[in-house]
């Protein structure tokens, strides 16, 4: 499935937009990310990418450090960051699926060459952003203490309540430094995006032992310093953005005024993305259910294990998956059905070779990377169990690239809806109803639910890019004319 002579056929026409945008009045500011966005989608999926991917790896570095650290302050405080952590997660589900929402409506409108409106989608989702930044943080300091109680938390709810209270206070730094950098990378400034989050995440390495041992602030102290750190990210895109203004959007307050149609286009893709956020979290506690029904608590301890080493290894995809909602985006505002085809076409290329190669990797040295996790002698039981399944997930890696980026397209496209039905196909229908289908229609047992989660994913994922596949045929056919589709 090769893209590149179909792609060379439009190089031309992709380098002569510049001087189309100003034939058409509507573009009138240029930057380099623009250039690359509206470029080459092959260097665009390249350039995009690899920054987002580095940016990934050193906050996935920074968890396990952060973790690191207040496992010193013992099981009670390691629990309640745990109990805390759901809280987290909502911020993060909220923000994110504003930043996805808004990011591909500015993607668009840059692909349209219409700079007013990405800049009005722009100022939208700010506006958006202060008014869930005011009710969450009233609502999370206001109702914390009571939260913890109903959650569980017993004797870890004071520990809890100091962490998630921080955390709460902080909202607007998650809230404008996540929306800054989606509209960073919207724009295809993907390198301003990443080094923005490169020095959160390295700060908050240097800041925990500090805040947490030396200043003896606790686990108050772990969230103090990651505020901190986020907002030292939110500071240097606030300079980029409303002091240095070399950024392609800008922020025009002074007209403000409410458009619907710009709300619900940003709602359409936001939406649907905070809700696959949240299912997926509800995803992995129906499966924790599962797994702890056939098998036990070491079953658990085993997938999320596995899990984590997966969310590692698929991160170039996330990489891919992310810059794809902004390329595709651009594309679908220059109405260039078929070059978002192309696009997605050499995005699966290179992400189905990367995970290849990285699936290799992991089952060769699946019982290295074992050992890393149960060196202890209270987890060595569990070694064998868990080698099996490293190996057994790394057949649906290369395969997901086809779903994960399907859903991306979707997204770039504004249709939310459709991302969400494709996330939820594949991450829970498909993988829940065959891993109960082997694990007891068949007696499998917890072998089954390991081959369920691989058979699942892979059907789920093929069946996403059929749907992708057949709606992108329909648009290159309809063109403008495609809203049928």
């Amino acid at each position: 499935m090769s893209s590149g002579s179909v792609i060379r056929s439009e190089d031309a026409d992709e380098q002569s937009w510049d001087r189309r945008g100003e034939k058409e009045g509507v573009l009138q500011k240029s930057t380099e990310g623009v250039n690359i966005l509206l470029g080459d989608p092959r260097k665009a999926v390249v350039k995009l990418s690899i920054p987002i991917i580095v940016a990934m790896s050193v906050q996935t570095i920074y968890s396990f450090t952060d973790t690191f650290w207040v496992s010193g302050l013992g099981a009670d405080a390691l629990a309640a960051v745990g109990f805390a952590f759901p809280f987290y997660v909502i911020q993060m589900a909220l923000t994110g699926g504003l930043g996805v929402g808004g990011g591909a409506a500015i993607s668009r409108r840059i692909g349209a060459r219409d700079k007013t409106g990405a800049d009005n989608v722009a100022v939208h989702a700010f506006v958006i952003m202060l008014i869930l930044t005011v009710v969450l943080t009233v609502l999370g300091l206001a109702l914390i203490k009571d939260l913890f109680m109903y959650s569980g938390a017993g004797k870890t709810t004071e520990l809890g309540v100091q962490y998630a209270r921080v955390i709460f206070a902080g909202s607007f730094v998650f809230f404008f430094t996540n929306i800054a950098n989606s509209i960073l990378r919207s724009e295809g400034d993907s390198k301003r995006a990443m080094r923005s989050m490169v020095l959160g995440s390295v700060l908050n390495v240097v800041l925990d032992p500090i805040f947490i041992y030396t200043l003896g602030l606790g686990v108050a102290g772990a969230a103090l310093a990651t505020v901190i750190s986020f907002a030292s990210s939110g500071l240097l895109m606030l300079y980029w953005f409303f002091i240095k203004k070399d950024t392609y959007v800008s922020f025009r307050f002074r007209s403000f005024k409410f458009d619907k149609s710009i709300i619900m286009d940003i709602f359409r893709v936001g939406i649907p993305s905070s809700i696959e956020q949240f299912a997926l979290a509800l995803t992995a506690l129906i499966m924790n259910f599962v797994i702890a029904t056939v098998g036990s608590t070491d079953g658990v301890a085993v997938y999320s294990t596995a899990w984590r080493v997966t969310s590692i290894a698929v991160a170039p995809l996330i990489g891919i998956s992310i810059a794809l909602v902004s390329i595709s985006g651009a594309a679908f505002g220059e109405k260039n059905f078929k070059k978002a085809q192309n696009t997605l076409i050499y995005a699966i290329e290179v992400g189905f070779l990367v995970e290849t190669i990285i699936a290799v990797v992991v089952y060769l040295f699946a019982s290295d990377i074992t050992a890393v996790f149960t060196h202890t002698e209270n987890a060595a039981r569990i070694a064998p169990e868990l080698t099996s399944l490293l190996k057994i997930m790394t057949f649906f890696y290369p395969v997901v690239t086809f779903g994960m980026l399907s859903g991306s397209l979707f997204q770039g496209a504004g249709k939310g809806t459709s991302a969400l039905a494709a996330t939820l196909l594949r991450s829970l229908v498909m993988t829940l109803f065959f891993s109960l289908l082997f694990a007891f229609g068949f007696g499998w047992g917890l072998p089954g639910v390991w081959w369920g989660l691989v058979v699942g994913t892979v059907i789920g994922s093929m069946i996403a890019f059929v749907w992708v596949w057949m709606y992108l045929k329909c648009m290159i056919k309809e063109g403008a004319m495609g809203g049928k589709c």
